[in-house]
């Protein structure tokens, strides 16, 4: 008993001594860990908590920079670090901590919903993959899932060196993509994953991002409406729960298929809900130096792609107003192939939610889009060829955040020219000209007056390509790969497929009722 109390009266001298309590020692930021990667050749923030007035320094590559706490928190910069690592980070104040294993190149956040969250694991040739991904250049961080009402000011998590024990279990878009970043580049590279599965893009969105944008009211309105029926709502979740245990029971006796677990209502408790992901995981994130952001994201709002054109762009701004960098790279993957419907042409929310994709890349300024038709699974929404996606998102980094003179795009519609009965298209990015992967053209539809398509004949000329079909006289429109699963085969020489386009405006059909016509 004596050396307990002997041991507080120490502690409460020490505190007296030090003039705050030594509960409130200096601690950084969850992200600036043992193993993280700093950005080179920018301002980089290091931050956290430390008792009021408490002096902090910073010490790294020759670079001592201090500050003092206010209301509990401090922030200092490092300017212009050089690639390279590993080193150590010094942050001293009542207690001093060394950061150790710190890397310096190209820091990139991996974020979207399933298609992004999928592991290497679960990825096609994913034995051959993580017996080679032991690679101390590239360093991963998988943000916990998680979602809040207001914005998160901290992180947990660890930061750990690529190989095959933390490969498997990383997202396989965002290891794929740093994998061949980090060769491209040859420096560090560090890859911080927060994605979340079956999400939709307003639940990445701040709350004040959402309400000062009028075409994304309904958002708000219809989770407003649902807070007023979650009691009841909650209670019908609840009691179809216990029936579910019930049969999960039944069928592990009698072993008959799993029933299907029931998704918990929209409410306050929801992940999915509106700006929740964004305050956990995307908010808590901030201002931690970054170069870019690659997204994989889009099945969820497919049902409302054209809400999609304002919502992905009105993401974007948030996400780099509120990270205080500019306009650094966001790079989309386009919705892969999935569900074929029939032979002939229809309409698409999956087109049209590509289309906004595209749109998003065309009018917000440092964006780009992989496109991603080769590698779809008819019947899973979750295909497993991820490598090709990566790699595309690579190429399109090196073009857009680092300036090379690369082809990092397949061909993209630029205009059309009506020829008597046929239709004359010129494209973007040709690169060394334009291909075709296969006997004959396939993919393209043409319309006349009447706005009714029909699978048409194409032909590589030149740099163009020429559309017709001998049942229409007069076309008015072209449309490529506009379907939930393409079946497309035009590429560059260059090894990139071409994106899904149509050359109409006419109205869609996950355009409200009430929204002008146009595309």
């Amino acid at each position: 008993m004596r050396r307990t109390v002997l041991v507080v009266v120490l502690l409460l001298g020490l505190s007296s001594l030090h003039g705050h309590s030594v509960l409130a020692e200096v601690k950084p930021h969850g992200l600036i860990s043992d193993g993280m990667v700093l950005q080179r050749g920018m301002s980089v923030p290091i931050w956290g908590t430390a008792a009021e007035g408490e002096q902090v320094t910073v010490s790294f590559q020759n670079q001592e920079v201090s500050a003092t706490a206010k209301d509990g928190q401090w922030l200092v910069r490092l300017e212009n670090l050089t690639a390279g690592g590993p080193f150590e980070l010094t942050i001293a104040g009542q207690n001093t901590i060394q950061v150790k294993n710190v890397l310096v190149g190209e820091v990139w956040v991996c974020s979207g919903q399933s298609n992004m969250a999928m592991t290497v694991q679960g990825t096609a040739n994913a034995q051959q993959a993580i017996a080679d991904s032991q690679n101390p250049m590239i360093h991963l961080f998988t943000v916990p899932r998680a979602a809040a009402d207001q914005p998160a000011h901290d992180v947990k998590g660890s930061w750990r060196e690529c190989g095959p024990d933390t490969v498997p279990r990383f997202s396989a878009v965002g290891y794929f993509f740093g994998l061949h970043l980090q060769k491209a580049l040859n420096v560090p590279v560090g890859l911080i994953n927060s994605s979340v599965g079956g999400t939709a893009a307003e639940s990445w969105t701040s709350r004040p991002a959402l309400e000062a944008e009028p075409a994304l009211k309904d958002i708000l309105d219809n989770y407003a409406r649902a807070l007023e029926r979650y009691p009841e709502a909650m209670e019908k979740y609840n009691q179809a729960l216990e029936k579910y245990k019930q049969a999960l029971e039944q069928a592990k006796r009698e072993g008959t298929q799993r029933p299907r677990r029931p998704y918990p209502p929209m409410g306050p408790t929801n992940m999915r809900r509106p700006s929740g992901l964004y305050n956990a995981m995307i908010a808590s994130l901030q201002p931690y130096a970054i170069r870019g952001v690659i997204w994989y994201q889009g099945e969820a709002n497919a049902g409302r792609a054209f809400q999609y054109r304002t919502l992905l762009p009105t993401m974007i701004r948030n996400w780099r107003q509120d990270w205080g960098e500019g306009d650094f790279p966001f790079l989309i993957v386009e919705l892969a192939p999935f569900t074929k419907i029939s032979p002939e042409p229809q309409e698409s929310a999956w087109a049209e939610l590509r289309e906004a994709q595209l749109l998003t890349a065309k009018t917000v300024p440092n964006t780009a889009v992989a496109v991603i038709t080769d590698v779809g699974e008819e019947d899973n929404i979750h295909p497993k060829h991820k490598e090709p996606v990566g790699a595309r998102l690579a190429l399109a980094a090196r073009a857009i955040a680092y300036g090379e003179k690369i082809v990092y795009s397949g061909p993209i519609y630029d205009s059309m020219k009506v020829d008597g009965n046929k239709v004359i298209l010129t494209f973007k990015h040709v690169g060394g000209g334009l291909v075709c992967k296969g006997e004959k053209l396939t993919g393209f539809t043409i319309a006349g007056e009447d706005r009714k398509f029909v699978n048409a004949q194409a032909q590589i000329q030149g740099d163009k390509v020429v559309v017709s079909s001998p049942e229409i006289d007069k076309p008015v429109a072209v449309r490529f790969g506009w379907a939930n699963y393409p079946v497309v085969n035009l590429w560059n020489k260059d090894g990139l497929p071409a994106a899904p386009f149509r050359t109409d405006s006419f109205p869609m059909i996950t355009q409200p009722k009430e929204a002008p016509a146009g595309g």
